[in-house]
């Protein structure tokens, strides 16, 4: 990656970081963090909302070079443009350790 990396991308990788190896997050978790560093008092208690789709696209660019993997139901997915339903993100489990 780039050293001028979306702030997406940077939530996403810093969370799997700080977490436990082999632990997951969510796409809601991620838009909540990068919610809360944007929000102005006006802004909706849902305000994440607006950010779960760019968290999506930015995990699957990050599935698609191997920096991340893309689970269903605890198992990583061929193609993460093409999953449906409840996804969470991990590190590679080479760079777990």
């Amino acid at each position: 990656m780039s050293d001028t990396q979306d702030p997406i991308v940077e939530a996403i990788l810093a969370q799997l970081a700080a977490g436990k190896p082999g632990g997951s997050i969510s796409p809601e978790e991620v838009a909540r963090a990068v919610a809360e560093t944007r929000r102005s008092p006006k802004d909706p208690s849902d305000l994440w909302r607006k950010y779960l789709s760019a968290v999506k696209q930015q995990a699957i660019h990050l599935a698609r070079a191997g920096e991340i993997e893309v689970l269903r139901k605890g198992q990583p997915v061929d193609d993460p443009a093409r999953v449906k339903g409840v996804v969470r993100y991990r590190l590679p489990e080479t760079e777990q350790s």
